[in-house]
């Protein structure tokens, strides 16, 4: 069985374990599905004015681990797209913030999952809501068609993530917002944890790293990317979630301590003149200054990403004779230049920052 139909599998149980308890017991949050809901039942992440009148069976649920509704700042008359949204709860909050004048959007391949939201979204009485059946790495709306792409502990479940970004970014208009928790890694995880299917199911194999997401957001095209921790997992909460896959992984746990998170990960899509705002103008030339060490290596690499990322194209040149070099006078190596101007020295600026640096002199 691949990760996907492992996943559908899993999520599709847990649709119906909520409709059976239909909210009248606790057995929807204690079934420990992912590492996000070790320690504490999902729905205690929602203030309560954000599940009031929500059926008990989309709280039930609820395997989230942010509330991504409210990181993203919903504006009333917005379009919002949930991916992956389960029972509903986080496309019914949105709902609620953008107002009759807005959408929520929900999509979901879980046709258990599906069929729960919608019972979910009769008994709330709430109008201005959709769901979709689909991947999330294949989004069945048009280009440009939404203001906000929220989800919660998903992304991570996928096996092509870079996909899942570019569609976001996709289907989001200029100028729009990316606004996802997710299970994010801030540490080196062992081996046997990336290669178990379950772990994976769990949210914990198939979670990022916090640069590799930085970085997968920038390609993609975004700019601004932002990752912040909301709770940092410690020995006893793996250990608690290890503890559903069997003996052998429990003793993960010591190796696991502080490398995972919750997390809060922002982004946007530039606005109509900003990153296009290059087009028009000359093609930038771009100056790697360096005689071909690993931290020019890395900075020729930063450079490729930032104007991948922007959807435009330049000349990159290194320069690695000495006495070219030293024309630009700088100290110190690697040094960045942009149509002749030096805009960094003897460090390596990150992909975020390079980008922003070609929008400047792309305005100027």
């Amino acid at each position: 069985m691949d990760v996907e139909e492992a996943v559908r599998q899993k999520y599709g149980k847990a649709a119906l374990r909520a409709v059976a308890c239909d909210g009248g017991c606790s057995c929807g949050s204690n079934v420990l599905t992912g590492i996000a809901q070790a320690g504490r039942a999902s729905h205690e992440i929602y203030d309560a004015g954000d599940t009031t009148g929500i059926p008990a069976a989309a709280i039930a649920a609820s395997l989230g681990c942010g509330n991504p509704a409210a990181l993203a700042q919903l504006k009333e008359g917005e379009t919002v797209l949930d991916l992956g949204s389960g029972g509903g709860i986080d496309v019914f909050v949105s709902a609620r913030r953008v107002g009759p004048g807005g959408k929520a959007y929900g999509l979901d391949m879980t046709d258990e999952m599906l069929a729960l939201a919608c019972e979910n979204q009769r008994q709330a009485g709430i109008d201005n809501v959709e769901f979709l059946k689909g991947r999330i790495e294949s989004i069945p709306l048009p280009d440009s068609s939404v203001d906000v792409v929220i989800s919660n502990c998903v992304l991570n479940l996928s096996t092509d993530k870079s996909q899942v970004l570019r569609e976001a970014f996709r289907v989001l208009k200029p100028g729009g917002r990316f606004a996802v928790s997710d299970v994010v890694l801030c540490g080196e995880i062992p081996s046997l944890v990336c290669g178990n299917p379950q772990l994976w199911t769990g949210c914990l194999a198939g979670a990022m790293q916090e640069e590799e997401y930085k970085a997968g957001l920038i390609e993609a095209g975004f700019v601004e990317p932002a990752i912040e921790p909301t709770r940092i997992f410690q020995a006893s909460d793996v250990r608690e979630f290890l503890s559903t896959v069997g003996e052998d992984a429990i003793a993960l746990a010591g190796e696991l301590d502080g490398k995972v998170m919750s997390a809060a990960v922002r982004a946007a899509k530039p606005a109509a003149g900003g990153a296009t705002s290059m087009k028009g103008h000359a093609m930038p030339k771009i100056q790697i200054l360096g005689t071909g060490c690993a931290r020019c290596k890395q900075l020729t690499a930063n450079t490729e990403k930032a104007v991948q990322g922007l959807g435009i194209q330049a000349e990159i040149e290194k320069v690695t004779e000495i006495k070219e070099i030293l024309k630009f006078q700088i100290l110190m190596t690697p040094g960045l230049a942009i149509n002749g101007k030096v805009k960094s020295a003897g460090r390596v600026p990150d992909p975020a920052e390079i980008r922003e640096m070609l929008l400047e002199e792309g305005g100027n």
